[in-house]
């Protein structure tokens, strides 16, 4: 059977083989993600999806096209949920098959709403890429929309994972390169040309002349913004980073804290000194050196146990400030994820930050699941974003965990920071593609930002970007280690930094029009 006839008759498939296709169609599509790299892929997933919804005959069978392929990349590229739910096996192991496809349900929903507005905007019934680009990308951030925490409701937490644009984040030099045009337009924007040049094999030779000049102005323009590099800040730390590798049955069941706190101390001891001789390669002796432990790494109520802060500050001497991931109790109602800075004289707490956006399932019980999945207690949002000032240190910005995918949301609007910190867990995960595709959001933040960005991880992959998203040192994901890095200096403020996700939202609806005008006319 030659390749004609054999795409004819995929592309013509109707019922359950229609819906079966088009979830295999987003399934594929997940592997251009990070951990796998597959973006070649998204050049045949496309163009067959756009294809099928050229042929649908009403808006109910062009949402459940959309549908149908969103639930097969969020179930896909979900997969990784999976080791989170073997931790606790024994209470719902019923749900390790089901509990991708359970979240792509509610995900997919966005994508259906592609395929019914490219269904409804479209009356010629055409290859219109540049609609579909638009209307890809602002379903896709509406993923993102957080209620404040003020009147927080849990149907409305958010939850942007996986941007497409997420998949121009190769390893090494070549991400560099493709991921530099963040600093104009965020992820959001990397989404959207990446829809718009999957597309263009539909236009033919005139999608390979689209193909060939967009690149050539987006690789020319990373060229240029890679061509320097900011200058060291004395005011900026020496951060030591370190990774306990602690694994998640034994933080859950708070099982031997001692051993736990005694590991942590000793891998922070060898981070201050490798800090140490950092500050004497780069004869730069008041530099401050600031040691960094990863979400809910101390094991017990760090506000009241006075005695193991100050262990900690008197057997690292040289730390300007110590910064560790705690659970934190206000009273019996409120428990917080917080982010806890501890001062090198009396080791007394100097700021304290609750994480604000809160996981489903991982960190807060939905009111409309009848069922407890929660381990213990639901926690308590804190109040936003913030910027510590401190004494002597190059004012940041904390985050923790999953708070960093949040483009263009991560800075207290007027208050930039120097550089931010982002501490996290992702034991639960295991080593799969979760972890893989939290780093690529870390990475992506620095080039949106243009600043400096430190990732604190219990197991792994903890890591520091410069400004430009460039790798400066890593540990791997599983490695009991600890890393001392100088951070770069900040650059001026970017214009995703400056104009935020309105740029991506004014660039999709502008495409959306002229879309829409292009089919509308041409359909006459």
């Amino acid at each position: 059977m030659n390749l004609g006839v054999l795409y004819k008759q995929y592309t013509s498939l109707s019922g359950v083989k229609a819906a079966v296709f088009v979830v295999c169609l987003g399934a594929l599509s997940a592997l251009a993600l990070p951990f796998f790299y597959g973006l070649p892929l998204l050049f045949l997933t496309f163009p067959l999806l756009v294809v099928r919804l050229n042929r649908c005959t009403c808006g109910k069978q062009a949402f459940a096209q959309g549908y149908w392929f969103g639930f097969g990349f969020h179930s896909a590229g979900l997969y990784w949920l999976i080791n989170a739910i073997l931790i606790r096996a024994h209470d719902f192991w019923w749900l390790v098959p089901i509990v991708s496809p359970l979240c792509a349900i509610l995900l997919a929903f966005w994508t259906g709403l592609v395929g019914l507005g490219f269904y409804l905007l479209n009356p010629r019934k055409k290859n219109n890429i540049v609609l579909f680009a638009g209307l890809w990308t602002l379903c896709d951030m509406s993923r993102g929309l957080v209620v404040p925490a003020q009147w927080w409701n849990p149907l409305l937490t958010g939850f942007p994972w996986n941007p497409l644009g997420s998949c121009w984040e190769y390893p090494g030099q070549l991400g560099n390169l493709l991921i530099q045009p963040a600093s104009l337009m965020g992820v959001d924007g990397l989404t959207f040309f990446i829809v718009l040049l999957a597309l263009t094999p539909l236009l033919k030779y005139k999608g390979l002349i689209v193909f060939c000049i967009t690149l050539g102005f987006w690789c020319s323009f990373s060229f240029i913004r890679l061509a320097s590099a900011p200058l060291a800040n004395s005011k900026t730390p020496i951060v030591a980073l370190v990774q306990g590798n602690i694994a998640e049955d034994d933080k859950i069941n708070n099982t031997d804290p001692r051993r736990i706190f005694q590991k942590y101390l000793e891998l922070t001891i060898k981070g201050v000194d490798l800090a140490k001789k950092e500050q004497l390669l780069q004869r730069t002796p008041n530099r401050p050196i600031v040691f960094v432990w990863p979400e809910s790494a101390f094991p017990g109520d760090i506000e009241y146990d006075a005695i193991a802060r100050e262990i900690l500050m008197q057997n690292n001497p040289e730390a300007s400030y110590g910064i560790l991931g705690a659970v934190t109790q206000k009273d019996r109602d409120k428990i917080y994820n917080s982010l806890v800075v501890l001062n090198s004289k009396g080791a007394s707490i100097a700021k304290e930050y609750h994480k604000s956006k809160l996981v489903p399932f991982g960190e807060m019980q939905p009111w409309y699941v009848p069922f407890h999945v929660v381990p213990g207690i639901s926690l308590t949002p804190g109040y936003g974003n913030e910027t510590f000032s401190l004494p002597s240190l190059a004012s940041f910005a904390p985050l923790i965990c999953y708070e960093i995918i949040f483009s263009g949301q991560i800075i207290k609007s007027g208050h930039r920071p120097k550089w931010v910190l982002n501490v996290t867990n992702d034991a639960w995960y295991g080593n799969s593609a979760g972890p893989y595709q939290h780093l690529a959001a870390s990475r992506l933040r620095a080039v949106e930002e243009g600043l400096p960005v430190v990732r604190v991880a219990n197991t792994g992959i903890s890591a520091v970007f410069d400004p430009y998203g460039r790798e400066l040192s890593r540990i791997k994901w599983g490695e009991e280690n600890t890393i001392a890095v100088p951070l770069p200096g900040a650059l001026p403020p970017t214009l995703f930094s400056v104009g935020g996700r309105y740029i991506p939202v004014m660039l999709s609806i502008l495409s959306i029009l002229v879309g829409f005008m292009w089919s509308r006319k041409t359909a006459k």
